[in-house]
């Protein structure tokens, strides 16, 4: 699935969604619930995502997650699970060789993360390990952000600017890959441009439009590679 609008300007940075753009949290959330179905991973998930999209200023993201599991009926154990797997999250096959070439083209790459700084950090070097396992050779983001630090979650302004000083760019340099449909019309409304990876194939939310949508992160960022 894709859709294709030709780019009418150059980034001078991309940033990135981190847990579902670049990493696979999904497979994580399925198999941290009993059943460890999609099924129920998933209704854990899009409730999450629900609270979190509609929470504004930051609150500890353990316990959005435990709220969430409550929500759909989930025992604790799921939520305890989750947290204590987080280190065992894996980018998507492509994420490496996607990144690795967006630095050779001379971007400044970011993450922006609905996320805790703890976690978030932790999933930040999954990331970064996948470019460095491609490789073989050393790669960091240029800036990393999480909920926790800015204060605030996607998708209030504040959570997709305070990255902004730290790569010294404006909302307008910007292209912002997004994972989720919420990141799509948030992003847009931020003022970047928007490809989506919609790696498991989410419908649409809102009336943004990305410049390009796809199932592959390297087909979705083809026009910027």
């Amino acid at each position: 699935m894709s859709t294709t609008t030709s780019p009418s300007f150059t980034p001078k940075a991309i940033i990135f969604d981190l847990l579902t753009a670049l990493l696979d949290s999904w497979t994580i959330w399925n198999a941290s619930t009993p059943t460890g179905t999609a099924a129920d991973g998933r209704k854990w998930r899009e409730r999450y995502l629900e609270l979190t999209f509609g929470q504004g200023a930051y609150a500890p993201y353990e316990a959005l997650v435990m709220q969430a599991a409550d929500d759909v009926n989930l025992p604790r154990s799921a939520p305890e699970a989750l947290i204590r797997d987080w280190p065992n999250l894996e980018a998507w096959p492509e994420v490496g060789d996607v990144l690795s070439r967006l630095r050779k083209k001379g971007y400044k790459l970011g993450v922006v993360t609905n996320c805790s700084r703890e976690e978030g950090n932790m999933a930040v070097r999954n990331a970064e390990k996948a470019v460095m396992e491609n490789e073989q050779r050393n790669f960091r983001f240029d800036a990393a952000i999480t909920a926790e630090e800015s204060g605030f979650y996607k998708p209030v302004l504040q959570a997709y600017h305070a990255i902004l000083p730290e790569l010294g760019v404006s909302a307008d340099e910007v292209l912002f890959v997004a994972g989720s449909n919420g990141d799509v019309e948030g992003a847009t409304e931020a003022g970047f441009k928007v490809v989506w990876h919609n790696k498991i194939g989410l419908p649409k939310k809102g009336q943004a439009e990305p410049l390009r949508e796809s199932r592959t992160l390297d087909d979705a960022l083809k026009d910027f590679m």
